[in-house]
């Protein structure tokens, strides 16, 4: 039973789920186990009785003699996408005992393929953080240093697969939250072409930004995930109109002739030196592997800083405002008239990130400074598109970091918000872009800590950029590591039924 480890591959789950050698209940049981074991504060709700529904109603599935990817393998889902029977919090006191009379579109396409809700995973409130220290629940622990953040906002993700406490998890990113906490926690996440998963029942954060994604430890496994998730939904207006794909087609494709984009804005001042060292190993294997390095120029990537952070706050001022005391959610308990009531209720419910990004949004939209920042910011995001657009003319995929740096302790930056953006400079313009990009654990940097490197594609080309992934995976065990935690315990479903 080795081989159907926590932290094993969807392929030995399958393998073990569809010979019946272990089924689909064990095997949820051994990882809510674990769960119950961990503390890293990976997940905010579990809802055991839930999930070993679900997974009976998967072994009745399976004896009826149904086949699947994913029928009867366990998942968490990030708690932003909204989920029947669980709490769907968005990890913030507003809507702390929220339970959603409906399925995000992620969730059902997920149940309906026979996956395992094994529940919700903690993240940043209302996904707007790069630490997933800004979560009403507290902090997720980093599972290689529990003084560590684990990243933002996906980090309860990106732990509990780096964990062993799920094999795979759903994930959003607006801004780079499914890439950051990967490279930080040493998981595979993909955020795919913005479009091609439905932001139905996703609870919005920046609406021209948020995009579902996937993780898991490796890109074989994401790719199964991202295939599931993906697809038109009517219900979401920004829905792309494509027809379903096989992300797997190209996994075994080689890498000879590929070229391989190495942006100089990349690796300039601001990249550590034990990062940098990481990532110039990884090209230098992509390298090895038949593909060819090719010097290209994102001229205005420092510039994806300040359209971001005029963009996606602006957006959430609008989101936002429906969090008024009135529908749902919370409300203050006490207060003199409505206008009271609203203003209450939202310093109540809000956490200091939110309200930071909330009033920088309302200001830029605010008249008078439309034009001077919002209509601006749009106009450089168009820019930053064309940027990549050119370089696209001349390589396959572009190749460099994720993060300036490895995972800080928590706590050393939550009073300094600009440091902590800066740290999205090399997720943020393929975001603004709304090209397709993932993050491949490619070494350890400074005290031991993952390194993540960046892969982005050209729009909806998920299927390169994770053939890329796999064949640097298969030539590297570095999505093989495991945190000592994870190490040292017996696997979740290693043991005998």
């Amino acid at each position: 039973m080795d081989r159907v480890a926590g932290a094993g591959s969807l392929r030995a789950l399958r393998e073990a789920l569809d010979s019946g050698e272990i089924t689909a209940q064990t095997l949820a049981r051994r990882y809510l186990d674990r769960i119950a074991a961990s503390d890293l504060n990976a997940f905010i709700d579990v809802q055991p009785e839930l999930t070993l529904a679900q997974a009976r109603e998967a072994d009745a599935r399976l004896a009826r003699g149904e086949r699947g990817g994913l029928l009867g393998v366990p998942l968490a889902h990030k708690d932003i996408y909204v989920t029947r029977g669980w709490r769907s919090t968005a990890a913030s006191r507003m809507l702390e005992n929220y339970v959603s009379p409906f399925d995000a579109a992620v969730v059902e396409r997920l149940a309906a393929a026979g996956a395992v809700c094994l529940g919700k995973t903690n993240c940043d409130e209302f996904a707007m953080g790069g630490s997933n220290e800004h979560s009403y629940f507290g902090p997720v622990h980093n599972p290689w240093d529990r003084a560590a953040i684990s990243g933002g906002s996906s980090g309860g993700s990106a732990a509990a697969v780096a964990a062993g406490l799920a094999p795979l998890a759903t994930a959003t990113d607006t801004g780079g939250s499914v890439r950051q906490p990967a490279s930080m926690c040493g998981v595979t996440g993909v955020k795919p072409t913005y479009g091609r998963v439905s932001r139905h029942g996703m609870i919005a954060f920046a609406s021209s930004l948020d995009q579902g994604a996937a993780m898991a430890r490796s890109a074989e496994d994401c790719a199964v995930l991202l295939g599931a998730m993906a697809g038109f939904d009517a219900r979401d207006s920004t829905s792309a109109e494509r027809p379903d794909e096989d992300f797997r087609r190209e996994l075994e494709r080689p890498l000879e002739g590929l070229r391989v984009g190495v942006p100089a804005e990349f690796f300039g001042d601001g990249l550590s030196p034990d990062v940098r060292a990481v990532v110039d190993a990884g090209l230098a294997k992509l390298h090895e592997l038949g593909a060819r390095l090719v010097e290209v120029s994102l001229p205005r990537t420092e510039l994806a800083i300040p359209a971001y952070y005029v963009i996606a706050p602006a957006e959430a001022s609008s989101n936002l405002s429906r969090f008024d005391g009135v529908r749902y959610g919370h409300r203050a308990a006490q207060y003199a008239d409505l206008e009271d009531m609203y203003m209450r209720t939202r310093a109540e419910g809000f956490g200091p990130e939110v309200k930071r990004r909330v009033l920088i949004g309302t200001y830029v939209l605010s008249h008078g400074y439309y034009d001077a920042y919002y209509l601006q910011a749009q106009k450089l995001r168009r820019l930053i598109a064309d940027d990549y657009s050119a370089a696209f003319a001349s390589v396959d995929v572009i190749a460099g970091p994720v993060s300036p740096s490895v995972a800080w302790n928590i706590g050393e930056r939550i009073d300094d918000p600009v440091r902590n953006y800066l740290s999205d400079i090399y997720t943020l313009p393929a975001s603004l872009a709304g090209l397709p990009a993932l993050s491949m654990p490619a070494g350890f940097g400074e005290r031991g800590h993952p390194v993540g490197m960046q892969l982005i594609g050209r729009w909806f080309d998920e299927a390169r950029l994770l053939n890329v992934a796999h064949q640097f995976q298969q030539a590297t065990d570095w999505h093989l590591r495991l945190p000592p935690a994870a190490a040292s315990e017996e696997p979740a479903a290693a043991r005998a039924q």
